[in-house]
């Protein structure tokens, strides 16, 4: 039996996994870090912090387990964030996070530069302060003394995958994020590039996502016990993993994400492209093919913000009663019929991604009367979160993509009110999977197609992804739902005139 190791690099803290090939869980840690906002939009992290936190977790997941049977080891991570190296390997500021605003005025230059169709037809995205294109302009415009001695620009990710094997090297899923890739091509635009006066020779290699890209080192292997030689798999960005660990690797397949914002994401064996840049097209970890995904911004983050807010009584009996508040929340959602009693509620609490590319608009509650309990604000929040996902979910059939079937992940799946929502509102099966360590699992399995363990991803899926439970779409509440989301659609456009 051969081990594979799958390391999630997050913005909150790294968990490190150690499985068998048939996906089982031998041994998990995690290892937080902090985040620093030096000013306020900005987000910036040590990616020293995320370096010793992956050595502290390979060590732990394989203390006692015989190293010669460690396959292979991939990565998944945190997407977009920038970090820059000196010729001599130094990290030479902190590292700008993916939820990092500060570039807005450097989104607007490499529209300039590049032309805003053309950037989509090459990147497939619009210039976005998230990604790591703007990030690298903003050094260059504000910091000119640190682009000066920048060497090398690497993800967060392949950070970890240099100190471990020594090489420069990137994922094409990880890669698609940063505004320089060719993503139909899959490699770097020279054209891009070339308009935004960046260096190519500061770029990694680009890999695809099975393929090993090194080797770890006698060092590594004196740190954690990891035999000096054990293969490195390029792996992939953290939904690109999740997909591959939920088994969202064929045409027809998706998942969708309830976490702090939630994720529509379906798989795709053609490129697809939306010219508005609705939605997010990047390379997937299946070699030669991609995925397409729409983000609501705040998910999971609005039924927090309610619960901070408003549920004080709900938190103290769920301390008493020894459950979590959710639970509570749910049960009282649960009581009040479709639509809330005519409650809607719009979740733009941070701005909104898809469809509606726009960081100002805000959320709102519509249609409150002296009659609503908070049990059916609770409800609107609930019902409000799986609309925006509906919008997500429009757009991919607009370009084509309808998929049959849909997984749940992330916290908000633990509900079973909000799966049994989303399958009514999305008139498509929603399935739960046996594991829960997604990205974890996802690159795991990428290590383990890389170091011949299984033949391919798809392969690897079918071996080691299981259904536990499938909810089916109740036609009479499709049609009850469908009668609110429309009402839900004509809100943003009103409020965008306020």
């Amino acid at each position: 039996m051969k081990y594979l190791i799958g390391i999630d690099l997050g913005t909150s803290g790294t968990k490190t996994v150690l499985f068998d090939e048939c996906g089982t869980v031998i041994k998990s840690h995690t290892v937080e870090y902090p985040m620093s906002q030096p000013k306020n939009g900005w987000a910036e992290q040590d990616p020293l912090d995320w370096y010793n936190a992956v050595i502290k977790t390979l060590k732990a997941v394989t203390d006692g387990i015989d190293a010669s049977k460690i396959a292979g080891i991939g990565i998944s991570g945190q997407m977009h964030s920038t970090v820059m190296l000196d010729k001599d390997n130094n990290v030479i500021r902190p590292a700008i996070l993916w939820c990092d605003g500060r570039t807005a005025k450097e989104c607007e230059e490499i529209t300039e530069r590049v032309g805003k169709e053309r950037l989509i037809e090459i990147t497939a995205n619009p210039a976005l302060t998230g990604f790591s294109a703007s990030k690298i302009l903003w050094v260059r415009n504000n910091e000119p003394q640190n682009y000066a001695k920048c060497a090398h620009i690497l993800l967060a990710k392949d950070y970890i995958r240099f100190r471990l094997t020594g090489v420069y090297a990137t994922d094409v899923s990880d890669a698609s994020g940063m505004q320089l890739l060719d993503i139909k091509n899959r490699c770097w635009s020279d054209e891009v590039l070339h308009k935004l006066e960046i260096d190519k020779s500061m770029l990694a290699a680009v890999y695809e996502s099975p393929d090993i890209t090194g080797y770890t080192t006698k060092e590594i292997e004196a740190l954690t016990g990891i035999l000096q030689g054990t293969p490195v798999v390029g792996g992939a960005g953290d939904n690109a993993a999740a997909a591959v660990g939920t088994g969202v690797v064929e045409n027809g397949r998706a998942f969708t994400t309830i976490g702090t914002s939630g994720v529509v994401f379906a798989h795709t064996k053609d490129m697809h492209l939306d010219k508005e840049g609705r939605v997010h097209t990047f390379c997937a970890a299946v070699p030669g093919e991609w995925h397409v995904m729409g983000v609501t911004l705040s998910a999971g983050q609005s039924l927090k913000w309610f619960r901070d807010n408003f549920c004080a009584e709900e938190t103290e009996q769920a301390k008493a009663d020894g459950v979590d508040t959710y639970y509570l929340m749910d049960n009282e959602a649960k009581d009040r019929p479709i639509g809330a009693n005519g409650l809607i509620f719009v979740p733009y609490l941070m701005g909104e991604r898809t469809p509606h590319l726009d960081p100002d608009c805000r959320g709102a509650f519509v249609g409150i009367s002296g009659m609503h309990t908070r049990a059916d604000f609770i409800r609107a929040v609930m019902e409000g979160v799986i609309y925006s996902l509906r919008d997500c979910s429009e757009v991919l059939k607009e370009m084509g993509i309808s998929p049959t079937q849909m997984a749940a992940c992330g916290g908000g799946a633990v509900s079973g009110l909000w799966r049994t929502m989303l399958s009514d509102v999305l008139d498509v099966n929603v399935c739960t999977m046996s594991s829960k360590e997604g990205p974890a699992l996802g690159a795991a399995i990428l290590a383990g197609v890389g170091a011949g363990v299984y033949g391919s991803v798809q392969e690897a899926c079918q071996k080691v992804v299981k259904k536990v439970s499938v909810c089916e779409p109740d036609i009479k509440n499709h049609i009850q739902y469908e009668k609110v989301y429309q009402m839900y659609k004509k809100i943003y456009p009103a409020l965008k005139m306020i």
